[in-house]
């Protein structure tokens, strides 16, 4: 399954309300904040790094998804409440193509973590964070995109992503 959209405006803003948005880091067209990614860019670099640092396995595996209010409520980010409002008053087709964005690099994350086994060997697990990685980042470049307004939202199905991953011998 295949998603397409292009960013449009959250509303007819003030430029007021444009001049808050962008200083609160958060793109005044789409109504999202960059900020979200840093969830997945943490998961993402511990992947990175599990092929020359076995032990990060366990702070890896204390990752946890969040969705987009959530890592907002719980963040420390200086335009929390905006972004939230923002994220709901954003264009629903965007926030639908955002949030499947997050929903697919989710599930390639967490089937990974059901993966990555004790008894897994240290060359399993680093070739399995490195197929992991593989997938999820180029997600993020488009989620990325799609939250600065520069991307067309394609993104692939997320459950044939996770079932790629799970049917993936180590």
């Amino acid at each position: 399954m295949t998603y397409q959209h292009r960013a449009e405006p959250v509303q007819t803003a003030s430029d007021d309300l444009a001049a808050r948005l962008a200083d609160a880091n958060i793109n005044p067209v789409t109504g999202f904040a960059t900020d979200y990614l840093n969830h997945f860019n943490e998961a993402i670099m511990l992947l990175e790094m599990l092929p020359d640092c076995p032990d990060c396995i366990d702070d890896f595996l204390a990752w946890r998804p969040m969705t987009y209010r959530e890592h907002f409520m719980a963040s420390h980010f200086k335009g929390r409440d905006l972004a939230i409002a923002a994220y709901d008053a954003a264009n629903p087709a965007t926030r639908d193509c955002l949030d499947t964005m997050a929903t697919t690099m989710t599930a390639v994350l967490e089937a990974t973590r059901e993966s990555l086994r004790p008894d897994l060997p240290p060359a399993a697990a680093a070739a399995l964070a490195v197929q992991a990685v593989a997938w999820v980042k180029p997600l993020l470049a488009q989620a990325s995109a799609l939250i600065n307004g520069e991307g067309d939202g394609e993104i692939t199905d997320a459950q044939a992503m996770a079932d790629r991953l799970m049917k993936t011998k180590f």
